[in-house]
């Protein structure tokens, strides 16, 4: 198969033909004498990851965070008017998913962007150890990956120091238990060389189980894979790995395993053009790919894609209803619901009698010489508009709105002349 996607039987075998012909080992004989000589020293073509992956910069992050621009994300830092986990924040700062970050004191929501987890396909050459830290002071694989500053390379099930082939290493924890927990069966595929050949019922005893020291083990599958003289291949497979499982398994079948190499792990295998001790990485499509393959969702992924539940006050698939503006004359103080069968007309709004609409009730047409709209109220509080004569609406505004009492009789003209004469000196007049 490729990288990240699941190889067939026809390539399984196919590389297994590979990795125990001599064309394996001469692919990497050219480069061993140089090897040597660079040991300890990383190669020239490798990629190393940037931290930018793993800790953005601060301008950044405002920037996708809608805040501007990254020019002037730059500008308030320099201003002094940015801080990240109350303390001031500087050009060039790199930040976490877990700073705080307020601009003027207020709280910056950031857009965590989750990429998905880095995946390496190493191929491991023997005398190398799987561990960050020997006391014997051995070569180590992790010598040979690129750096980072936030995180650390997880080994995918190790193999010991004398065996070699695909090592998988990533970021992600979870995917790694994914692989190595023997409850998922993640298969794992190997060739062995081993001195002397298995007799038939060795090789149904393995393929039945054998039993070990800490409990019993069998093959999967168990390929004769021919040979030469005293050395003979096998094509294995199994769901576990535990320390040394299959030397031990060999061993307590009557023989020596003299080569083992990893071919494949799960639904990825060892690259054919990937010589010893260098690595692959896989990209974003590839890595998503794996996670399809081995039952996992992407970290990071959405709530749809979760099937999560809706957010606070809606139902599933429920359309929201756009926010609207309250209409200022709808409100308890502009108008009054009517009862069953009653017919009134709304009162005036005291709030609104001073700097209030352009004259009358909803759907009243204004004075003719636009007194009301200059004085502001008077229509709307019942003044001279409402009766239809134009002197008598000027005079009517303008003592009506100076006395509560004009106001509440609705003015000389609402109310005729009886009604006028109560309250609206004025009114009487332009009667």
């Amino acid at each position: 198969m490729g990288r990240g996607g699941k190889g067939g039987k026809n390539g399984d075998d196919d590389l297994f033909a590979f990795v125990t012909s001599g064309g394996f080992d001469s692919d990497d004989a050219d480069g061993d004498a140089k090897a040597a000589a660079k040991r300890g020293r990383r190669p020239a073509d490798r990629r190393v990851l940037s931290p930018d992956d793993e800790a953005p910069k601060l301008h950044k992050v405002l920037a996708e965070a809608g805040m501007g621009s990254r020019r002037e994300m730059e500008e308030l830092i320099l201003a002094g008017r940015v801080s990240v986990n109350a303390e001031p924040a500087h050009i060039g700062q790199r930040i976490l998913p877990t700073d705080q970050v307020r601009i003027n004191g207020k709280l910056v929501k950031r857009r965590i962007t989750s990429k998905p987890p880095r995946v390496l396909l190493y191929h491991k050459p023997a005398g190398e150890i799987v561990s960050h830290a020997d006391p014997e002071g051995r070569a180590s694989v992790f010598d040979r990956l690129p750096p980072m500053k936030t995180a650390k390379w997880l080994a995918v099930g190790r193999l010991d120091f004398n065996t070699e082939g695909l090592l998988i290493l990533t970021t992600s924890g979870d995917l790694a238990n994914r692989f190595m927990h023997p409850r998922y069966g993640i298969e794992r595929e190997y060739a062995v060389r081993t001195v002397g050949q298995l007799s038939e019922s060795s090789r149904q005893q393995l393929l039945r189980g054998i039993e070990l020291d800490d409990g019993q083990a069998n093959f999967l599958r168990l390929q004769d894979g021919g040979g030469e003289g005293s050395n003979h291949w096998y094509h294995v497979a199994l769901t576990e790995g535990r320390n040394r499982e299959v030397r031990r398994m060999f061993d307590a079948a009557g023989l020596m395993v003299s080569r083992l190499i990893r071919t494949r792990y799960g639904p990825l295998t060892l690259p054919r053009g990937l010589k010893r001790g260098r690595y692959e990485e896989l990209d974003d499509a590839q890595v998503r790919s794996l996670f399809a393959a081995v039952g996992m969702k992407m970290p990071g992924a959405s709530a749809d894609d979760k099937g999560g539940k809706p957010g606070r006050g809606g139902k599933a698939g429920a359309v929201k209803e756009p926010r609207r503006q309250p209409d200022p004359m709808q409100t308890a103080l502009g108008v009054f619901s009517r009862e069953p069968g009653q017919s009134r007309r709304p009162r005036a709004n005291p709030l609104t009698a001073f700097v209030g609409p352009s004259g009358g009730y909803p759907g009243q047409t204004s004075s003719p010489r636009g007194e009301g709209r200059r004085f502001g109220g008077g229509n709307a509080a019942g003044g001279g508009g409402y009766s239809g004569q134009p002197r008598g609406n000027g005079n009517g505004n303008v003592n009506g709105n100076r006395s509560r009492g004009g106001n509440r009789a609705g003015g000389g003209n609402y109310g005729g002349g009886n009604s006028g004469n109560r309250g609206n000196r004025g009114g009487n007049r332009s009667r």
